[in-house]
């Protein structure tokens, strides 16, 4: 009953879920955020100590994120520093520029990063967990008549890798001028998850030795993909687009989208994005294959019954052809709140549902804060989006500010922790419940 008490609570703060939810400090702006709190990771107790200060020069962006968890002996978490990439994450991003900005770079943490229309990474997340952060790289670049977007998830290990080439052709024309056809875009694509586990189809757990013997492996998941998109309206406030993908997975099915999007953006007064798509689906063949919980949906071992569960396997089990719809939804009224939520459903596999919720509500000045996030795959019926279970991810943050500059808030997160073999290699992942009351200075500056 608490569980569905808190997503009915997002449900009401929904927002969203995509690179644009990105929120930076203006530029020539910045914030120092730190923090004291109680923090309950599984039901024991630690006590927080946080740094995220967060800097904006221009079209330059930094982000810190130090998180310290003591036990009650005094004794750091182990979990906060024992990889590299730990030491590495207290840099949460260095940026130029914004999504669908000429120029766009970032490194550190992905959040929710959007490939092309999305046929074959959709809102993927580098770092689902707390425990295992990664740092990843993203470049994208508009020359006018032809681009590219890329991504690089994680260095070490490797990980998922993305690239989407697109000219605009009939720029290079007399045609360029030509209303609606003369800004026609096409695109192709080449995406692949490079990790060890990426490929596993069979294989078996030893208990004893906490090892796992693989006897089916294809190897990297690599994907291919076309697209093309016609804006049918562009002008200074409105773009509608008209688009079609076809992606084909290597060894694998295939799958086609068509769709329409739609972005109004009336300065600060009010800004809406939508999309509306059907997917056509082969068998053998997952939409979006990199999303959200792909980090943690790639492999997974449960050692209490040495069974095992990957995103491969899944992919070689879809016999049947499932064609389905997919929309998202977001809005921002005169920057006080934003509303995010997106939801794919394919019409002959009972459990296809796909929920991404994302929301703030903070408005300047205001006293109060409410942010709050979830996701949940393999949604099978209504009731079943109401579990917290291993296909959800949740965050949700309520505060007050008693006086300016201090924030008391409680943070809930339902998120995952790593499980390591012998070899001290990740080997699953398992849900993970944090309760944290904190207290928060958060200072805004000018320079």
């Amino acid at each position: 009953m608490k569980s569905k008490l808190l997503i009915i609570l997002i449900a009401l703060f929904a927002s969203q879920s995509f690179s644009q939810w990105d929120k930076y400090p203006r530029p020539d702006e910045g914030v120092l955020t730190g923090g004291l709190g109680l923090n309950w990771i599984d039901g024991k107790p630690y006590f927080r100590v946080s740094f995220r200060p967060e800097i904006s020069f221009s079209d330059f962006g930094v982000g810190l994120d130090l998180n310290l968890d003591f036990d009650s002996d005094g004794k750091l978490r182990k979990e906060n520093f024992n990889e590299t990439s730990d030491y590495l994450s207290i840099i949460r991003y260095i940026r130029y520029g914004l999504k669908n900005d000429p120029v766009f770079l970032k490194i550190g943490a992905l959040d929710y990063y959007t490939l092309g229309h999305g046929s074959i990474m959709q809102h993927y997340n580098n770092s689902p967990t707390y425990d295992n952060r990664r740092i990843g790289f993203v470049a994208d670049i508009d020359f006018g008549k032809f681009g590219f977007e890329s991504i690089m998830g994680s260095f070490s290990p490797a990980g998922v890798f993305g690239l989407r080439g697109y000219v605009r052709p009939l720029q290079f024309t007399d045609a360029a001028e030509i209303p609606i056809i003369g800004n026609l875009e096409v695109g192709a694509s080449f995406a692949s998850d490079l990790n060890d586990n990426a490929g596993i189809i069979n294989g078996n757990y030893n208990n004893v030795n906490r090892e796992f013997n693989v006897t089916e492996d294809k190897g990297a998941i690599n994907i291919f993909g076309f697209d093309i998109g016609l804006p049918i309206l562009k002008s200074s406030i409105t773009d509608i687009t008209l688009y079609a993908d076809y992606s084909k997975i290597a060894g694998f099915g295939s799958g086609v989208a068509t769709g329409v999007k739609f972005d109004f953006d009336a300065s600060s007064l009010l800004q809406i994005s939508a999309k509306l798509e059907r997917r056509f689906n082969n068998g053998k063949y997952i939409p979006a294959y990199f999303n959200s919980f792909h980090e943690v949906q790639r492999f997974k071992v449960d050692s209490s019954s040495s069974t095992f569960t990957s995103k491969a396997q899944m992919l070689n089990s879809i016999t049947e052809s499932g064609n389905g719809f997919y929309g998202d939804l977001l809005v921002r009224v005169l920057n006080l709140f934003d509303i995010y939520g997106s939801y794919q459903r394919l019409d002959k596999q009972s459990k296809s549902g796909e929920l991404n919720l994302r929301s703030s509500i903070e408005p300047e000045g205001a006293p109060f804060v409410l942010r709050a996030g979830y996701d949940k795959i393999n949604i099978q019926s209504e009731k079943d989006i109401f579990t917290l279970d291993d296909r959800s991810y949740l965050f949700t943050e309520v505060g007050y500010k008693p006086v300016e500059y201090i924030l008391v808030s409680i943070v809930y997160s339902w998120t995952y922790t790593p499980v390591r073999g012998s070899d001290d290699k990740i080997i699953s992942f398992e849900p993970q419940k944090r309760i944290e009351p904190r207290v928060s200075f958060i200072y805004p500056f000018k320079f």
